[in-house]
């Protein structure tokens, strides 16, 4: 017989480690576009922790944080009897998020369509069909779940989405304007990598909260050394 092991799920610590990263990040990267356009301050710490820049701290944490619902959509799927396709669809979802922050996808749709305005960054257009079936496809899953956990889910998605997609219509007209090299871009780009984290942080406490009392059980395979 092979024994398995159970691993409990730290809930109230996993919750204050997203909110203290989620918070230092949007928080420091304030502090460094005011500094930078208001105070006139460059230099290596502007780079490392702004939310306009690439390949940085928060950019890091831009793609761990929906690599992180992902393994807790995983471990939700393992544990349900309903609908578990739907969840492995989610967790792959996120994946698939995490993949896009790192790489960048979503900006070579840009050029598609010509178009100008809010629509300046015009991959907005295939984001928000997606989003859109997306919603009619997951439609009948959420009114399978219990009403708090269905409300948590779409308030989560509903923040990501009005950051990720939405804060891009005044970033694109604001773009278009004045260019990307001044305080008020900074500072939608900064609502918009927010409202990502707050909706993900949200997402990931619901979670969490589903899994409070669902140990992970890890069973080692057969004829596997145990030590």
């Amino acid at each position: 017989m092979v024994d398995g092991r159970e691993i409990d799920l730290p809930v109230s610590s996993a919750r204050r480690v997203l909110v203290g990263l989620g918070a230092g990040f949007s928080f420091a990267g304030l502090a460094v576009e005011l500094a930078r356009h208001l105070g006139g301050v460059h230099g290596p710490l502007v780079g490392l922790l702004s939310l306009s820049y690439e390949g940085n701290l928060p950019s890091w944490y831009a793609s761990a944080l929906p690599l992180a619902c992902a393994g807790l959509l995983a471990w939700t799927a393992a544990g349900e009897q309903q609908d578990r396709g739907h969840w492995r669809v989610l967790a792959l979802g996120f994946v698939a998020i995490a993949v896009d922050e790192a790489v960048g996808f979503h900006e070579q749709l840009s050029g598609i369509f010509d178009t100008s305005g809010v629509l300046h960054f015009d991959w907005v257009i295939p984001a928000g069909a997606l989003v859109l079936a997306l919603g009619l496809y997951f439609l009948g899953f959420l009114g399978r779940l219990s009403r708090e956990t269905a409300l948590r889910f779409i308030l989560a998605g509903a923040i990501y989405v009005g950051g990720a997609v939405l804060c891009e219509l005044p970033l694109g007209w604001w773009t278009e304007q004045y260019g990307d090299d001044s305080f008020g871009y900074a500072l939608i780009d900064w609502c918009e990598e927010t409202l990502e984290v707050v909706g993900l942080t949200l997402f990931a406490f619901a979670l969490l909260d589903r899994l409070a009392d669902r140990p992970l059980r890890i069973t080692p395979r057969a004829g596997a050394p145990t030590r």
